[in-house]
């Protein structure tokens, strides 16, 4: 929303001056809509400030990273661009925060990557909260969220397929004070310092978020001085209501009943879900499912919930506003123990193949129920690959982490999209082949479309990606790709649209297949070749 400054001022001076007078009416619905835009713009002018102060390409180039502002108690009020997984993270980490029983104080900075401890995800990505202030009173928080290039661990990327419990996995941080009062807490710096084989990387994106935080901040409070305090919450209010009443009247509009899948992965093991549709809740059943695991295919029940919050707000409101309001008729039922509710000291690097794979088959469960309305499924995978070693012309050390794009489902209305990051990725953008190229010492041989057609159907599934990697000196490859065996669903008759593959093929004629490997030794030459599925066609060809 834009206006002219003196517009603004006109507005401000009004709004301060009922305000002043101890006014009781209520606030008019103009002003509480320029109120709860301008949070809106908050939340994206941080994610603007990470973006630009950041030094790890996969957050300036690809964008893995998310920005959002709570309320005091940690409600979602709004968020920035990025991952959507990473927007529902960050109100989760913030009431962590709170819970904890910590007085946080104007000035402080907290930071976590726990997933036990308000992280959500896993120790590579990195949560930095702050609460905002004014006249000593608590009115909001701002919190970005970062995957950082290595955090520690067993494997360089700090994504080891091989890890048994979290700590093998990287620094592990409960929720805890970066800054106090606004002096920074130096102690902790050196700790995260210490515990990255890329320290100056580290502590780079972690003063962008720092930048970031603040930024938001700022912005929160001119608002709360231009409006005053009770027609600021009083937008909140609203604001909550408004989002509620939304997504309530996308609920009326669904089917109600149960809807039940169970559905095959790549190891074998069936995961089920209900989902059942009333006209006053949406409740996901996720309870019976297989046992959390010793190695990092877990997810938290926070990450479950981001799953069914992503699947819901797409069904019921779409179009836009999401905060707290948006999610309350939403209910999701998990058990604790299992890989949908990760306890203990459960490894997580790879959750987010769980949870995309979650999300895709939620997605499956209301597709096959009502096909008109949804499309057939998509590569569901980040397809995440991480290539570490020394630049060949610097001789610095670099860690490049990559997920990969790849095909989505087609509708019954048009064909699938072509070479679209994961549904749960979000605004996210490949990292250019120079940038590639120039920081990590690695030759792009190609990235195109993927080469083979995809099946038959009224609506053909969109195209994946095909892109070659080859080495210009040694490194290790770490790297996860889901449904590399159970192919893409087609839907309502609709062909398959394939599976995920990375090959490394290696200079003197050798070819490995890898779906999930950690510490691969790569030598000068040796290339990867990824390619990823197609997406499922729709409908039976005409």
């Amino acid at each position: 929303m834009t206006f002219g400054r003196l517009e603004f001022q006109f507005l401000s001076k009004a709004v301060q001056g009922e305000d002043e007078a101890g006014d009781d009416a209520e606030p008019d619905p103009i002003t509480l809509a320029v109120i709860q835009a301008g949070l809106s713009a908050a939340a994206d002018e941080m994610f603007s400030t990470l973006r630009k102060t950041a030094m790890s390409p996969i957050i300036h180039e690809v964008l893995d990273a998310g920005t959002g502002v709570t309320d005091d108690s940690g409600s979602l009020l709004g968020s920035g661009a990025g991952i959507p997984t990473f927007v529902g993270v960050l109100d989760k980490a913030v009431k962590h925060i709170i819970n904890s029983g910590v007085q946080a104080a104007e000035g402080d900075i907290f930071i976590t990557n726990d997933p036990n401890h308000g992280g959500v995800t896993h120790l590579s990505d990195v949560v930095i909260a702050m609460p905002v202030f004014l006249n000593g009173e608590n009115i909001a928080w701002t919190a970005s969220i970062a995957h950082w290039s290595d955090v520690g661990g067993m494997t360089p990327g700090s994504m080891s397929v091989r890890a048994t419990e979290l700590l093998q996995e990287g620094l592990r941080l409960p929720a805890v004070r970066l800054f106090e009062r606004g002096r920074k807490l130096t102690s902790m710096f050196d700790i995260l310092a210490a515990n990255s084989r890329m320290p100056d990387f580290a502590l780079g994106d972690l003063w962008a978020q720092v930048a970031a935080c603040r930024r938001g901040g700022n912005r929160i409070t001119q608002i709360a001085k231009t409006y005053g305090i009770r027609i600021y919450r009083a937008a909140l209010r609203d604001m909550f209501a408004e989002g509620e009443r939304r997504v309530l009247a996308g609920l009326a509009s669904l089917p109600e009943g149960d809807h039940s899948i169970v559905e095959e992965q790549d190891s074998g093991e069936a995961w089920n879900a209900t989902i059942t549709i009333t006209g006053k809740e949406f409740i996901v059943d996720l309870r019976d499912n297989p046992d959390q695991k010793s190695s990092p295919f877990n997810t938290s029940r926070d990450g479950s919930v981001i799953s069914a919050q992503m699947i819901f707000k797409a069904l019921t409101d779409p179009e836009l506003f999401t905060n707290e309001g948006s999610f309350r008729p939403l209910r999701v039922l998990t058990r604790p123990g299992s890989v949908f509710h990760a306890t203990g000291s459960a490894p997580h690097g790879y959750y987010f193949e769980t949870r995309i794979r979650l999300y895709d088959m939620l997605w499956r469960c209301l597709a096959e129920s009502f096909p008109d309305r949804l499309p057939a499924g998509h590569f569901a995978s980040i397809c995440g690959t991480v290539l570490a070693g020394e630049h060949p012309d610097t001789g610095r050390n670099f860690t490049m982490v990559e997920p990969q794009m790849g095909g989505w489902g087609a509708t019954s209305v048009r064909n699938g999209l072509d070479c679209m990051f994961s549904s749960g990725h979000g605004e996210t953008y490949n990292c250019p082949a120079e940038i590639c190229e120039a920081r990590y010492g690695i030759d792009v041989i190609w990235k195109r479309l993927g080469e083979h057609d995809g099946g038959p159907g009224r609506h053909v599934g969109g195209r994946g990606l095909s892109v070659s990697y080859r080495m210009r000196g040694p490194a290790t490859l770490s790297a996860g790709y889901s449904r590399n065996r159970i192919p893409v669903w087609g839907l309502n008759g609709g062909a398959e649209g394939g599976t995920n593959r990375l090959t490394v093929s290696r200079i003197d004629g050798r070819c490995e297949n890898c779906a999930f490997v950690s510490d691969l030794r790569l030598e000068s030459g040796d290339e990867i070749i990824v390619e990823t599925a197609h997406g499922g066609s729709w409908g039976i060809p005409d």
